[in-house]
């Protein structure tokens, strides 16, 4: 498919980032911890109009996410290049920050015989379907997918605002909206694939994961990265042959977009989960297949998705009988955190 690579614009017009930042998750060794969404969380989004904001989430794979059902909600861009239809995913979809009964557990005297609470009858949130996954016993599965903004290469987002507010960065393509501009129209929401923008009501302007860019600007990884304890968000260039990121997505392919069937060229990439085979009730194997079904992999990550899990199997025997592995060693990260964004290792505690 042959489309346009947008950017920021000079004079008017769009012109192609200089470099492209991008991640690479790797999902066999997520966690599910969400200390990556609460290190986002404290550090943008904690203004008015922010409360039901999360830039980065982990969302358990099967299920319909956040927001949910955003699989299926439309927007990206067809085969022959041309806008698809996408939809404004609902506040109840999103998730609202629910309210909770403090008082009554906390000042009312009931800490012993009540419990915290939501208040109401919430039907849905980030989490609802946490760790729920899909099968049943005893080859019931799941995964955990952190998903942030993928700073697109063909962002939908950017060519659905009519007033020009969002740009990629020249210097490493990280998509930015300009508040000043943005006058909350939410085409950006609906066009959005991947459904990782939100809409801030206090402020009236669209509001998304910005790659934490005032840290990178100073040599510090995105908070997500950094204070990731799996050590499993490489950050790099795809320039970088030093560059974690530049040896799995390009020099060893083994990474892999999330939907790329959307068309908007996404520049964070995966590591897929891989599986034990299935057992029976003794906990013996039956056969060689593996418990999450490679159909339901295929329409995450594609056809490739085979080809990356093969890869992967036959680099741990390589490693097992004594041989090197640069894929392993560079998914293991024996080194923090110069083998995971060496672009970027400075201590935010260092740096003004």
């Amino acid at each position: 498919m042959a489309v346009s690579k947008i950017g920021r614009r000079i004079d008017g017009k769009l012109v192609e980032p200089k470099r492209q930042l991008a991640m690479v998750f790797d999902l066999n060794k997520c966690l599910g911890c969400h200390t990556c969404v609460m290190s986002c969380k404290t550090q943008w989004t904690r203004e008015g109009g922010m409360e039901s904001m999360w830039w980065t989430v982990v969302n358990t794979m099967p299920g319909k996410g956040t927001p949910k059902d955003w699989e299926t909600s439309g927007g990206g861009f067809l085969p022959d290049g041309t806008a698809r239809a996408g939809r404004l995913p609902t506040n109840e979809e999103f998730g609202v920050a629910w309210e909770f009964n403090y008082d009554e557990v906390f000042h009312g005297g009931k800490g012993q015989s009540v419990h915290l609470k939501p208040k109401g009858d919430p039907k849905w949130g980030p989490n609802w379907d946490e760790d729920e996954g899909s099968g049943e016993y005893p080859n019931s599965y799941y995964f955990y997918l952190p998903r942030i903004c993928n700073h697109c290469s063909h962002p939908a987002c950017v060519e659905a605002c009519p007033r020009g507010a969002i740009e990629k960065r020249e210097e490493d393509g990280v998509v930015l909206i300009n508040e000043e501009r943005c006058k909350g129209y939410r085409f950006c929401m609906e066009a959005c694939p991947y459904k990782r923008i939100y809409f801030n009501f206090k402020k009236d302007v669209s509001q998304k994961c910005i790659f934490c860019y005032p840290r990178l600007e100073k040599g510090v990884a995105p908070a997500c990265a950094r204070q990731c304890p799996g050590r499993m968000r490489h950050v790099g260039y795809l320039d970088d042959p030093n560059s974690s990121v530049y040896k799995l997505v390009t020099k060893h392919q083994v990474a892999l977009p999330l939907h790329d069937e959307f068309g908007t060229q996404p520049n964070v990439y995966y590591i897929p989960p891989m599986a034990p085979p299935k057992m029976d009730n003794q906990g013996n194997p039956l056969t060689e297949e593996r418990r999450i079904p490679r159909e339901y992999l295929e329409s995450l990550f594609g056809p490739r998705v085979n080809e990356v899990l093969a890869k992967l199997e036959g680099e741990m025997v390589k490693r097992r009988a004594g041989e090197r592995s640069e894929i392993l060693e560079t998914l293991i990260v024996y080194k923090w955190p110069q083998d995971i964004f060496p672009s970027f290792p400075n201590d935010p505690s260092d740096v003004q």
